[in-house]
């Protein structure tokens, strides 16, 4: 008689931020239109976190890189400050 080993239930993933198996990522891309403090403000009004150093540290990123990943975590939240920052003005890639 043969003995099963008993199957284990699968663990939640730590990085499962959205309920769908990855984290949304919010990127803003380089534009000729706003400002370094006008991206550093938006970004320290709206994303958790950030704070305007940080926000002009991401700025630059933008600037120099053509785009940056601000901000990932769940697709809820995600899709509010997509949002936010869109009406803000920011050039920003599609939610990913």
């Amino acid at each position: 008689m043969a003995t099963e080993t008993p199957v284990r239930p699968k663990q939640a993933d730590t990085n499962d931020l959205s309920g769908y198996g990855e984290a949304s990522h919010i990127t803003v891309l380089n534009d000729n239109h706003n400002t370094f403090e006008h991206v550093a403000q938006s970004l320290a009004k709206y994303l958790p976190g950030v704070d305007h150093e940080r926000g002009m540290a991401l700025a630059n990123q933008i600037h120099s890189a053509g785009q940056a990943r601000v901000w990932s975590g769940p697709k809820e939240q995600a899709e509010l400050y997509w949002q936010q920052l869109n009406d803000a003005g920011l050039t920003l890639a599609p939610l990913g």
